[in-house]
């Protein structure tokens, strides 16, 4: 069983229950775990492996052999992603441009939904610049999204004023001049996904249809173990968890996240939530409870 998970405590947990149910687990470090997701979704590189949330809906979309085990592997709040360092802050940002690493990266998902839903942005009217291609072969940006020359790199661009605005998560560098373009934005975060009653979720898990169907005891093994094991290192102290587990939990962001992906030109058909749910319980053959917390 090949799994890769990007935190060693994680695959840790994971290596264990499928070696005791004899599985024989051999890891995959790919590092930044981002990297894996192509050969997992394309060429089947891995049995079990940290997803993230658009790269599993447009693996689903474009019919690839990829299905949802639900758990979440990174949530966050998002609205503090988008950064500038200049005195423009969100209202500011219809004409000016906007760097993302890639248009199919989850953060850029989600705040870009955001930027649609909560400020009443049309997307169109930004100068959107990527750096990279998604994961998923068949899968393109719109053409109203242009890509940065060869060689240039968002972080550069950034720090050295070509770019008004970037979309960064966890590659945000330390620099004292770069400040949130939504003013207070952990508080509006938090109140976002207090309205919602959940928070953004950026990685799940997702399994090869193919090895769940010939092991599904061993794939329900690590999710129960999975499942566990995150829901016991959830220590956000409101009522909305950062880090769900099961159909239940991951219903709303998933949802929502799919909404935003298909409004934003990544996916070439909707895909509803119960569409995964229905994959990953044939796959395994069990009902979907078995896999609700």
């Amino acid at each position: 069983m090949k799994i890769t998970l990007g935190k060693d405590d994680v695959a840790a947990v994971a290596f264990e229950a499928a070696a005791a149910v004899g599985a024989e687990p051999e890891r995959l470090d790919v590092r930044p775990i981002h990297k894996a997701s192509r050969g997992f979704v394309n060429d089947s590189a891995a049995d079990l492996c940290e997803l993230a949330v658009v790269t599993l809906l447009q693996a689903v979309a474009h019919d690839k052999p990829v299905a949802l085990l639900p758990v979440t592997m990174l949530g966050r709040h998002q609205h503090q992603t988008l950064v500038t360092m200049s005195e423009l802050g969100v209202e500011d940002v219809r004409g000016r441009s906007i760097g993302v690493r890639a248009w199919s990266q989850t953060t850029g998902v989600w705040l870009r939904g955001f930027l649609g839903d909560q400020y009443g942005i049309d997307l169109r009217d930004v100068q959107w610049r990527t750096y990279e291609g998604g994961h998923v072969d068949g899968a393109t940006d719109p053409a109203w999204v242009h890509r940065a020359p060869d060689g240039a790199k968002l972080k550069d661009d950034f720090l050295e004023g070509r770019l008004d605005f970037a979309i960064m998560g966890n590659e945000l560098p330390a620099d004292d001049r770069i400040r949130t373009a939504i003013p207070n934005a952990l508080d509006v975060a938090e109140r976002w996904a207090e309205k919602k009653g959940f928070a953004p979720v950026n990685h799940v898990v997702g399994v090869n249809v193919a090895f769940a169907e010939q092991n599904p005891k061993a794939v329900l093994a690590v999710y129960d173990a999975l499942a566990e094991s995150v829901a016991a290192r959830d220590t956000n102290s409101n009522a909305v968890a950062l880090n769900p587990v099961g159909f239940d939990g991951l219903r709303g962001p998933i949802t929502d996240a799919s909404r935003y992906a298909y409004e934003q030109g990544l996916l070439p058909r909707p895909v509803d939530f119960d569409e995964l749910v229905e994959r990953t319980s044939a796959a395994l053959g069990v009902a979907a409870s078995r896999l609700t917390a």
